[in-house]
C-alpha cells in the first residue's frame, strides 16, 4: 500500500507547483458534472512542463494513478480520480502565441476557452468548437474530449481544429503528436499497420462519433494524424502540456432563425434538410426547457430550431437566414440581427445544460446518456424510439442539443439513491446502448466516454475493437498510470455514483427549502458541477459568482461550496459535520448575493445554505465578534435612536484611535469607515409632519427598513414624497396614522386604528440571517407578523425600499416560517418601490430629468426581485443607460467584516467602479441600496442616491 506520506513528500520536493492533500482540496475535487465520485488522494498544480514530468515520476514510482483536470465540467465522469489530480486551470492556463495570418494558437491545457476566443476576437479569427460551458471550460478539456458546441456543423469537432500537441507521457517521454505519424510512441505504427482492414471498417462514419480511441485517424489516406488519435483520449494516453489550434475565420455579421415547430419530433425531422444551406448552427430544444420567463422571447410553438447564418454585412446574414426560413416548413419564425438580442436567445439554449437537471414538475433529473449521437436524417426516427425505450422503463427526460448534427442531450429523471432506481438504471443504459447502434450511432456524440459509457462500447465496436482500444492503451500507458477505468478496462457504470453516500434520513434543518421538499442533501445536490459560477468575466446583468471572480479559487465558487457540502453530508472526507472549519472557511467568503438563486441555471442557493451553515455551526457556541456586532444592528441603532445619542455616536467614531478600538472590538475591517448615524430617524421625521394629509389614492405602507431608519432617512422622505405626488396614500407601520381623512371601507379603518396601538417595530431579520443567527430571526419575523397582522388584514401592499430588506421579506421569511402562514401572506404583499409606482400609479408620470445613469443593479434586485420595474421608471423618467451587473462587494455585513476588505473592493472593481469611472460626467450614480452607496462612498469618493431621490430632487 502507497504510503501517503511518502508521495506527498516527494512531490513537494520534485514540484515547484502547488501540493495539497487537505481535506478541502480532495473534497472540491471529488466530482465533476456527472453521476461519479471518487476521492483523490490530492492535487498537484503544475506550473508547467517540467512539473508534469516531475509529478509523473514521483506517481510512477509509488504506483499512484494520475488524472488531469481542466474546468472539471465533464458529464461522464472522466474528471475524477483516486490518485493525484493534476489541476492546470491554476499556473498552466495562458495564450502563449497567436498568429493571426497563420490562423493558428499556441494554448496551454488550462486556458479558458472564452479567453481564446477574446484573444482571437480583434483578429477576426475564432476556435470553432463552443460548447455551452465556453466561460469555463479549458482547452485542455475540449481535447480530451473532443468537444464540439453548437457550430460544429459549420467548424467541426476540436480534433478538426487541433494541428499539433505537446504531451508528456506516463513514463516521462516528451512527444509532439502530430500529422504524418509525428510524434508516435514506439510501436503504435506497428499496431496500426497490423489492423488497417479493422480500421477502414470498424468506425461508424458520422460527424459526431466520439466513442472510445480515434485510432482510425492513423490510417495512411487520413494522414496519420496521431494529434487528431489523441483527442477523445480522456486523459488516458498522455498528458497535455501544451497544443498549437487552428482558428476559422469569423462571419463580420450574423443573423439567428429561430423556427417553431409543432413539437421536439417536426424539429428533429427538418434539421437535417437545413444543411445544404451551409448554416453555422441547427440547435434544438422543446418547450419543457423554456423558462415561463423566457418564453415570450421565442416565436409560438412546441419546439425550435435555432439556425445561424452568417455573412460580411448584416443584411447578406438576414438574407441567408430568411431564405432558411423560407425552405422550412415551420409554424412561426423569427430573425434576429441584434447582437444583444442574439446574446438573450442563446443564453436560452445554453442553460439547458442546467435547466434540463429538473423535470417540469421539479424532479430531478441526471446526465448518463447525456450525448448519444446518430447520422442526422435518422434524428426523427431515433428521438421517437428513444421516448419509447424512456415510456418502457417508466422514465423521464427532454432531449435537446445539436440537431444538425444528430446529436442529442438530455437529463433522465433516473432514481439514483435506491437499489431499485440504479437496478433500472442498468437495464435502461443498456437498451439505450443497443438502439443507438441499432441507428448506427454513438454512445458518445460529444462529452466523452467516461465512467458512464465505457462499459457499454463493446455493444459499439464489438469485442475485438475494444481490445484494440486496451492495445493502443498498453502502448501509451504500459503501467496503466493515467485515468485507469476510463475507456478500456472500465468499472460497471452504475457504482461509485455521488449519491450514495449521502445520509438517507432528513437532516434537521431550520429552511424549509419547498423547491427540495424540505430535504437538505437535495438542495445540495442541485449543484451538478455545470460551473457557471466559475465564469471569470460577465456582461449585462449577470452577478454569479462575485468573490470566484475575486479569488479565482475553486472553494470561493458556488460549485466548489456545494461540493464541500456534499462532503459535510457523506461524512467520509468531511467528517465533524455542521462543526467543519473547511465549510466554514469556504463560506466566508460567500457574500450572499444571491446571484446563484438566478443566474445558476440550476437555481443553487448558497446564501439560504450558508445561513443555515453558520446557525449549526455556531449553535450553542460564541461567535465571531462581527455577529453580535452587526448581525445585531437593529438593536444597536435601536438603542441609539431611543437615548437620541446620535450626535454622540457619530463623534466618537470620528476620534480614529476610539474608532480603531471599536473596530477591532465588533470584528470590523480596519479599513472601512464607520457609518454616521442619522441624527433624526425616518419614523421621527414622519411623525413630525403630524396630521398631514398623504394622498388620496390607494393605500400603501412604507416599510421603515432599518438602513432607511437609522443610517439614510432621506431615502424614505424621498419616497414619501414620490408617492404621494403620484397619488398614494402612505402610512408606516406599526404606528400607521392614516391622516385626515378616512380610508377604505370600516373593515381598513378598524384595522389601522388597532394597528396604531401596537407597540415594537418591524424588522425584516435580514442582519440575523446573513450571520446564521437563525432562532433569533425567526423570534424577530414572528414579532414582526404579530405587529403587521392588522396591515394584512387589508389589501394594502407593502413598499420596501431597501432591496436587501424586500429580498428578505419576500423569500427568506416565508422559508424560515415555512410553518406559519402569514408570511407567506407577507411575502405576496412586499413591493419594491418601482413595482408599486408601475401597479398603484400607472397613469403618473414622474417627472422628466433627461439625463445618463450609471451605477449598479444590486444584487438581490437582480436574484430575487427583478429590475423590469425600475427599467420602466427609469425610462419614463428620462433616465438613460444600462446600469452595470456583478455585486458591489460591500454585501451589507460582508464588506465590513476583519478579513473580508480586500476581497470586497475587488467585487467593487470588477464592474461597479469602472462603470460610474467611465461614465459622464452628468451622469447621476444609482444605488438602491445602502452597502452600495456605501461602497462608492468609501471605495471611490462617489454618492449614490436612491431611484425615489432622484425622482424627489426633480418634483415641482
Amino acid at each position: 500500500m502507497t504510503d501517503h506520506r511518502e508521495l506527498l513528500a516527494g512531490l513537494r520536493a520534485a514540484v515547484r507547483g502547488e501540493v495539497d492533500f487537505g481535506t478541502t482540496a480532495r473534497a472540491l475535487t471529488t466530482m465533476d458534472a456527472s453521476n461519479y465520485r471518487r476521492v483523490p488522494l490530492g492535487v498537484v498544480a503544475p506550473r508547467d512542463a517540467d512539473d508534469v514530468d516531475a509529478a509523473l515520476a514521483v506517481c510512477r514510482t509509488h504506483g499512484v494513478p494520475v488524472v488531469p483536470r481542466g474546468g472539471g465540467t465533464s458529464i461522464a465522469g472522466q474528471a475524477t480520480g483516486i490518485g493525484v489530480v493534476l489541476d492546470f486551470t491554476r499556473h498552466m492556463n495562458r495564450l502563449l502565441s497567436l498568429d493571426p495570418r497563420a490562423r493558428t494558437a499556441v494554448v496551454q491545457p488550462g486556458l479558458v476557452l472564452d479567453r481564446l476566443q477574446e484573444a482571437a476576437a480583434p483578429h477576426g479569427l475564432r476556435f470553432g468548437p463552443d460548447p455551452s460551458t465556453h466561460s469555463r471550460c479549458t482547452l485542455g478539456g475540449m481535447i480530451g474530449n473532443n468537444s464540439c458546441g453548437s457550430h460544429s456543423v459549420a467548424w467541426g469537432t476540436t480534433a478538426d481544429s487541433v494541428r499539433e500537441l505537446s504531451v508528456v507521457t506516463p513514463r516521462g517521454e516528451r512527444l509532439r503528436p502530430g500529422r504524418a505519424w509525428a510524434g508516435a510512441p514506439a510501436g503504435l505504427r506497428d499496431l496500426v499497420d497490423g489492423e488497417l482492414a479493422r480500421l477502414r471498417t470498424g468506425f461508424p462514419d458520422l460527424p459526431r462519433r466520439i466513442s472510445g480511441y480515434a485510432v482510425d485517424a492513423l490510417l495512411p489516406e487520413r494522414g496519420a494524424d496521431v494529434a487528431r488519435s489523441l483527442c477523445g483520449s480522456e486523459g488516458t494516453l498522455g498528458v497535455l502540456t501544451e497544443a498549437v489550434v487552428d482558428l476559422v475565420r469569423a462571419p463580420r455579421a450574423r443573423a439567428l432563425a429561430v423556427l417553431a415547430y409543432a413539437d421536439e419530433s417536426g424539429a428533429a425531422q427538418a434539421a437535417a434538410g437545413l444543411l445544404p444551406w451551409g448554416p453555422l448552427t441547427v440547435e434544438g430544444m422543446a418547450a419543457d426547457l423554456v423558462p415561463v420567463s423566457s418564453a415570450a422571447d421565442l416565436p409560438r410553438g412546441g419546439a425550435w430550431l435555432f439556425v445561424e447564418t452568417g455573412g460580411d454585412t448584416e443584411a447578406e446574414a438576414r438574407a441567408r437566414a430568411e431564405t432558411i426560413v423560407r425552405a422550412a416548413d415551420v409554424v412561426d419564425s423569427l430573425v434576429v440581427t441584434d447582437p444583444s438580442r442574439q446574446r438573450a436567445l442563446w443564453r436560452v439554449r445554453e442553460d439547458a445544460s442546467g435547466t434540463a437537471t429538473r423535470m417540469p414538475d421539479g424532479t430531478e433529473a441526471w446526465p448518463g446518456w447525456e450525448d448519444c449521437a446518430v447520422p442526422p436524417a435518422r434524428l426523427g426516427a431515433y428521438l421517437r424510439d428513444f421516448r419509447s425505450l424512456m415510456t418502457d422503463h417508466g422514465l423521464r427526460g427532454t432531449p435537446y442539443g445539436h440537431f444538425g448534427d444528430g446529436c442529442i442531450h438530455v437529463r433522465v429523471d433516473f432514481d439514483l439513491l435506491t437499489a431499485a432506481g440504479i437496478a433500472r438504471f442498468r437495464r435502461f443504459s443498456e437498451d439505450l446502448a443497443d438502439l443507438v447502434v441499432s441507428h448506427g450511432g454513438s454512445l458518445s456524440g460529444e462529452h466523452g466516454d467516461g465512467r458512464a459509457r465505457a462499459e457499454l462500447l463493446p455493444r459499439m465496436y464489438g469485442a475485438e475493437t475494444v481490445a484494440l482500444f486496451e492495445r493502443v492503451k498498453a502502448v501509451w500507458d504500459p503501467d496503466d498510470l493515467l485515468n485507469p477505468g476510463m475507456l478500456v478496462r472500465p468499472a460497471p457504470l452504475d457504482t461509485d455514483l455521488r449519491f450514495s453516500v449521502l445520509p438517507s434520513e432528513p437532516v434537521d434543518v431550520v429552511f424549509g427549502y419547498p423547491a427540495d421538499g424540505g430535504d437538505f442533501p437535495a438542495a445540495v445536490r442541485r449543484c451538478v458541477g455545470v460551473a457557471k459560477c466559475r465564469t471569470t468575466t460577465v456582461s449585462g446583468p449577470a452577478l454569479m459568482c462575485p468573490s470566484f471572480r475575486a479569488t479565482g479559487e475553486e472553494e470561493h465558487s458556488t460549485r466548489g461550496r456545494a461540493r464541500l457540502l456534499h462532503e459535510m453530508l457523506a461524512g467520509e472526507l468531511i467528517t465533524d459535520g455542521w462543526r467543519s472549519t473547511e465549510v466554514r472557511d469556504a463560506l466566508d467568503l460567500c457574500l450572499s448575493c444571491k446571484g446563484c438563486r438566478s443566474d445558476c441555471p440550476v437555481e443553487v442557493d448558497m446564501a439560504t445554505y450558508k445561513a443555515e451553515f453558520l446557525h449549526h455551526h455556531y449553535e450553542g457556541r460564541r461567535r465571531p465578534a462581527a455577529h453580535y456586532a452587526m448581525g445585531w444592528l437593529p438593536v444597536w441603532l435601536g438603542w441609539v435612536a431611543r437615548t437620541r445619542t446620535a450626535g454622540a455616536v457619530n463623534a466618537l467614531a470620528s476620534v480614529r484611535p476610539l474608532a480603531r478600538a471599536a473596530k477591532r472590538l465588533g470584528g470590523i475591517a480596519g479599513e472601512r469607515e464607520i457609518p454616521r448615524v442619522a441624527g433624526e430617524t425616518f419614523t421621527r421625521w414622519w411623525r413630525g409632519r403630524g396630521g398631514r394629509r398623504s394622498g388620496d389614492g390607494r393605500l400603501v405602507v412604507l416599510w421603515p427598513d432599518t438602513f432607511t431608519e437609522h443610517l439614510s432617512p432621506s431615502v424614505g422622505r424621498a419616497a414619501v414624497r414620490v408617492l404621494e405626488a403620484a397619488g398614494l396614500r402612505v402610512a408606516l407601520p406599526p404606528t400607521l396614522r392614516p391622516g385626515s381623512r378616512p380610508v377604505g371601507d370600516a373593515r381598513t379603518r378598524s384595522a389601522l386604528s388597532l394597528l396604531t396601538a401596537r407597540r415594537g417595530r418591524v424588522c425584516c431579520g435580514l442582519t440575523y440571517i446573513s450571520t446564521g443567527q437563525l432562532d433569533r430571526a425567526r423570534t424577530v419575523l414572528r414579532r414582526t407578523l404579530d405587529l403587521l397582522e392588522p396591515v394584512l388584514a387589508t389589501d394594502a401592499p407593502l413598499v420596501v425600499l431597501e432591496p436587501s430588506c424586500a429580498a428578505a421579506l419576500r423569500t427568506d421569511a416565508p422559508e424560515l416560517l415555512h410553518d406559519d402562514p402569514r408570511a407567506a401572506l407577507l411575502a405576496a404583499r412586499v413591493l419594491t418601490f418601482a413595482e408599486v409606482l408601475e401597479r398603484h400609479a400607472p397613469d403618473w408620470t414622474p417627472p422628466s430629468l433627461n439625463r445618463p445613469v450609471t451605477g449598479q443593479t444590486h444584487c438581490h434586485q437582480h436574484a430575487v426581485l427583478g429590475d423590469a420595474p425600475d427599467r420602466g421608471l427609469r425610462t419614463a423618467a428620462g433616465l438613460t443607460g444600462e446600469l452595470a451587473g456583478g455585486c458591489c462587494g460591500l454585501a451589507g455585513n460582508f464588506g465590513f467584516e476583519a478579513g473580508h476588505y480586500e476581497v470586497s473592493a475587488a467585487c467593487a472593481e470588477d464592474q461597479l467602479l469602472p462603470a460610474v469611472r467611465a461614465a459622464p460626467e452628468e451622469a447621476i450614480v444609482l444605488a438602491d441600496g445602502f452597502s452600495c452607496r456605501t461602497q462608492l462612498e468609501q471605495l471611490a469618493g462617489v454618492r449614490g442616491r436612491h431611484l425615489a431621490e432622484v425622482l424627489d430632487a426633480a418634483l415641482p
